[in-house]
């Protein structure tokens, strides 16, 4: 299914998934969506790209290995939960700052930060195994 016309596509689909992703990311508590479904649409478009490009395409766009990757986003969502911790209110609880940038009063929350790991974690395992499979394919 290599075609021209799939590889021409590949680029601007991945960049349009990679978008609605972190969309999907973003809106996380508030509606349907979060950091598990926005991983998994990012993972989804590493993987369309891949089978356009090519496994080292992949790991080129990327910048860090995958499972990079997803260490990170598990020490993120653990710090967040323990942020809770070290504030003396029961672990994972959900804790609020408001800092003032550019004039504008911006909420962050342990949650986001949370989602944002859980992103990171589906994000580089699904593309790990994604691209194991296909490297075990070309080989």
């Amino acid at each position: 299914m290599n075609t021209l016309i799939f590889r021409t596509v590949a680029p601007f689909l991945t960049a349009l998934m990679v978008l609605f992703s972190i969309f999907v990311l973003l809106r996380g508590h508030n509606e349907p969506g979060g950091g598990f479904i926005g991983g998994l649409i990012a993972a989804s478009a590493m993987a369309i790209y891949g089978i356009a490009y090519g496994v080292q395409a992949v790991r080129r766009a990327l910048w860090f290995h995958p499972m990079s990757i997803a260490g990170s986003g598990l020490l993120l969502a653990t710090v967040s939960g323990l942020i809770s911790a070290f504030v003396g209110v029961p672990f994972m609880t959900g804790l609020w700052v408001y800092p003032v940038l550019a004039g504008v009063e911006v909420p962050l929350a342990t949650v986001m930060s949370f989602d944002v790991g859980v992103y990171l974690v589906v994000v580089g395992a699904i593309t790990s195994m994604a691209l194991a499979l296909e490297e075990r394919d070309d080989g």
